[in-house]
């Protein structure tokens, strides 16, 4: 019988699972303390707080910003791209200009120099090359050979022209030389290693204006080219969210224009906009880079290295390169995500705001990077995550262990069905209750007041106490609900709180059971000397109202209605016919099968009209 009382000793217990409450329970073996569980939220606020501090610093939060950030740079770059005025022109060296200049390319003097002859009548701001530049002279071999280089760069002095030239490290890191007459005519401050800095993944995503080579800081390619067009460069992000992908012009064209004097074509082309030469051909140089830089390759992010050097100078030309947000902005953001740690015990109230969160980062960090500015969130994400689990896991915990205690406490009060419903939240608090259509069982032990005379009551209550388990225990075994004792008798109801599937079948099954743990009984009774037991039990179904009954201060979980006295109505009938099982024909009814039943016609009992019975009676068991 589950009964509710107050007394001083009592509390209320909140069930997490639901948002019920069992009022007025006793439980001073359940009082879960406060301050233990404040305690153990603010220390895991606390310990979270410090994980949010840790997190953008380690070497996942900073894998997944870089994945992020490229995600966020190929979106800039496919929707909202940052426009370009006199972009970087790129002229490339490809298979076509392999066939055509078929010299080997540390042969190329002549064509370099009427590359520089080209660049001359086309007035570009400033021209860098990302090739390997002759080392040597081939007069000995082909006299005046060397003449056309030297005569091409004087062109482009002469005009004015800016010009960077592209320089290399062997395999011990040690600078490849360049021609010297070339190196006399073009400049020491034209030359820029054509290096990239790599991050851990060997993507190129941030931009280094030096590198120490030869034990001496030397500027980049892109470094030389940026100081010619007045640009500032400085280390940080490059941003690949300016312009769109680069197209080329191909070497052999830009030969074929100068050769045949076509100065239009070359100024409408190159006029007063950076020029970058180099390969494009197949794995040759190449670099892996957030977006696809290359036009003829699309969806290719292993692009020529030129382009990198081009997307550098891009950022240059058009507000710079991205920087790292203010350190104090990137600590805020795991601050603000461990604020979930205080709705992390309502699963759709923190998936929710971590959702809004989410869009909200997305947006802001988006436009903060189209504008120059980088601000990491992994750590952010981590914390948030860290947030709600352990919040979670620090919620169950505690509900788990209260559930235990209360199971503990007061499973032997309420029956088992009822208890899960209650911690599972699916008993609503307050009197009232709801239709439910169930099997009512009654049983009583016939002839208990003339037994029980001249007994002392702790062997009454102990006989009982004997008999009680070994029938409530076959109520639990078919899902009954034990609703109270009575006396010697006892109520009990199959079909709610948790629904069945056939009731009626569960109800007559546990009867049959009680019977049978009833004969073990007998045995063990008869060997002490003491009188067997026998019980009468009904069983009639119909629609009950089931809930909590009785009053504010006490109240118990039982089921009312016209099934529940025509169940105990045919529980005092078993005297009458002579059968220890009679149930309704509401019951025979919804029965699998009616081996053992015999119809007793109807039966006027009291308060009722007459109702059609059926007695069953177990085979005798053979010892």
């Amino acid at each position: 019988m589950f009964v509710l009382h107050q007394t001083p000793l009592l509390t209320w217990v909140r069930l997490t699972t639901g948002t019920n409450w069992i009022k007025s329970m006793p439980m001073p073996a359940v009082r879960m303390p406060k301050t233990t569980r404040t305690k153990a939220v603010w220390i895991g606020f606390a310990i979270l707080l410090l994980y949010g501090f840790l997190a953008p610093h380690t070497a996942l939060s900073r894998f997944l910003d870089a994945k992020i950030l490229d995600a966020q740079f190929r979106w800039l770059h496919a929707n909202d791209p940052v426009p370009v005025a006199n972009d970087v022109v790129i002229v490339g060296i490809d298979e076509q200009t392999t066939r055509e200049l078929f010299e080997p390319i540390a042969l190329w003097h002549p064509h370099l120099g009427k590359f520089f002859g080209a660049m001359a009548q086309a007035r570009p701001a400033v021209v860098g090359l990302d090739v390997v530049f002759p080392d040597r002279s081939y007069d000995r071999l082909l006299p005046e050979y060397d003449r056309p280089l030297i005569a091409g760069l004087l062109q482009m002095r002469m005009a004015g022209v800016p010009l960077a030239l592209g320089q290399t490290v062997d395999e011990q890191g040690k600078l490849r030389t360049i021609f010297p007459p070339v190196l006399a005519v073009a400049g020491m401050d034209s030359l820029g290693l054509v290096l990239f800095p790599l991050e851990s993944d060997d993507v190129a995503r941030r931009y280094q204006t030096s590198f120490d080579a030869g034990g001496n800081p030397r500027p980049t390619l892109a470094t030389r080219m940026g100081a010619a067009l007045n640009a500032a460069p400085d280390n940080g992000l490059v941003n690949y969210g300016i312009g769109t992908a680069f197209s080329y012009v191909p070497l052999q064209q830009v030969l074929a224009w100068g050769h045949a004097g076509d100065v239009a074509s070359l100024q409408k082309t190159f006029g007063g906009k950076p020029v970058l030469l180099g390969s494009v051909m197949p794995f040759i140089d190449r670099y892996t880079t957030p977006v696809a830089l290359a036009a003829w390759e699309p969806g290719e992010y292993r692009v020529p290295g030129m382009l990198v050097h081009a997307q550098a100078l891009r950022s240059f030309m058009h507000g710079g390169l991205i920087h790292e947000a203010p350190w104090w902005l990137t600590a805020l953001l795991p601050v603000l995500a461990a604020l979930l740690w205080w709705i992390g015990q309502r699963p759709p109230w923190a998936i929710g705001a971590a959702i809004a969160g989410l869009i909200v980062a997305a947006i802001v960090t988006t436009w903060l990077l189209r504008h120059g500015t980088h601000l990491p969130v992994a750590g952010a994400l981590f914390t948030g995550y860290a947030a709600m689990l352990t919040r979670n896991g620090v919620e169950s915990f505690f509900n788990l262990r209260e559930k235990r205690r209360l199971r503990e406490s007061f499973g032997r009060y309420v029956s088992p069905p009822v208890l899960d419903e209650i911690l599972a939240g699916h008993i609503k608090a307050g009197l009232g209750g709801a239709r439910r259509d169930v099997c009512v069982l009654f049983s009583d032990i016939r002839g208990f007041t003339r037994r029980s005379e001249g007994q002392a009551p702790e062997a009454v209550i102990a006989f009982l106490n004997r008999y009680f388990t070994a029938m409530v225990e076959a109520i639990h075994a078919h899902g009954g609900t034990l609703d109270k004792f009575i006396g010697d008798g006892i109520m009990a109801f199959f079909g709610a709180p948790a629904a069945h599937t056939n009731a009626a079948q569960d109800a007559f099954e546990c009867a049959r059971e009680m019977l049978a743990r009833l004969d073990a009984l007998n045995v063990e009774l008869a060997a002490e000397g003491i009188e067997p037991i026998h019980v009468g039990i009904g069983l009639h179904r119909g629609e009950v109202l089931v809930g909590h009954i009785g009053s504010e201060t006490r109240h118990e979980y039982s089921a009312i209605g016209d099934p529940v006295n025509v169940a105990s109505r045919l529980e005092s009938l078993t005297k009458e016919v002579g059968y220890p099982i009679v149930v309704s024909h509401e019951v025979a009814s919804m029965l699998a099968s009616r081996d053992g039943l015999v119809e007793l016609g109807e039966h006027a009992i009291k308060g009722h009209t007459p109702v059609a019975v059926f007695g069953y009676r177990p085979a005798p068991v053979t010892r």
